[in-house]
């Protein structure tokens, strides 16, 4: 066997010090949040050491990177599952050639939607009241313990939760992609996933992006509102337009910067002029 191939393949297998470096590091996930991006950024540097382990070559570590530089968004609390799972994809990347890296954020993208859901109802609808709950009953009675056991309660279950996620996928990872070859499961898997990934973005549209116009006109006597007109048509018509008219210029390679001032500036001159 050439020794220099040898001494190319990767490392398999995530050290303990990897573990603690993805566990920490998962609190700053949010830290570069954009609103392109979201929490991408923070997700490629909790994973930069596990990375240039199993990507010995430069060019190679650089492009993994910035292949976890595309948008992604999740509960931090249980962002490691993600994390780890995303390693042990990245492993069987570089280990084999056949490998396509697409199904990595693909998977990413797919269990952004489930996992958010669990995770904000578990933790921002459950845990957090439960254990504010307890401490306001200490509070109360001016018992400064209150605080502090609020605090203590809500952070040993955050702290658990992403040891345990973190161990739980890469365990998984490393599981499925064993037999996944044999039994085309990436294959089946990544097409779920962007079906389920474009869903949540589409879901998001409709939850997030809202546009109506203040048009009337006179029709037989009777005032109409467009608004109302667009309605009855196609409910959500103009956040939809706007939305495909935003992705147009996003591939047009316009700069996201310049594309929200646009919005701003056209929202502005929308509302002076009687449009919106």
């Amino acid at each position: 066997m050439d020794p220099s191939a040898e001494e190319k393949k990767p490392a398999c297998g995530m050290t303990p010090a990897e573990y603690r470096s993805i566990f920490w590091r998962s609190f700053t996930i949010q830290g570069s949040w954009s609103f392109d991006k979201m929490m991408a950024y923070g997700f490629a540097y909790a994973l930069e050491k596990p990375l240039r382990r199993i990507y010995p070559n430069d060019d190679d570590f650089y492009a993994a990177l910035e292949r976890h530089t595309e948008t992604f968004n999740i509960t931090p609390h249980v962002s490691p599952f993600v994390m780890t799972l995303a390693v042990a994809m990245e492993e069987e990347a570089a280990a084999n050639p056949n490998f396509d890296v697409k199904a990595i954020n693909n998977l990413k993208v797919g269990l952004m939607g489930p996992l958010s859901g669990i995770g904000d109802s578990f933790f921002w609808g459950t845990f957090r009241v439960i254990a504010a709950g307890i401490g306001i009953s200490l509070a109360s009675t001016g018992n400064i313990m209150g605080s502090l056991l609020y605090f203590a309660l809500y952070t040993a279950i955050h702290f658990i939760t992403k040891i345990l996620a973190g161990k739980f996928g890469y365990k998984l990872g490393a599981q499925f992609l064993e037999k996944s070859e044999e039994e085309h499961l990436m294959e089946r898997l990544s097409y779920g996933a962007s079906i389920l990934g474009m869903t949540v973005i589409g879901a998001m549209i409709a939850t997030m992006v809202s546009l109506s116009t203040t048009l009337t006109f006179t029709l037989g006597g009777t005032e109409t509102a467009l608004q109302s007109i667009f309605d009855q048509i196609f409910p959500g018509l103009l956040p939809l337009a706007a939305t495909f008219v935003c992705v147009w210029l996003f591939n047009k390679n316009v700069k996201t910067i310049y594309i929200v001032l646009g919005i701003f500036a056209l929202s502005v001159l929308g509302c002076i002029v009687g449009i919106f």
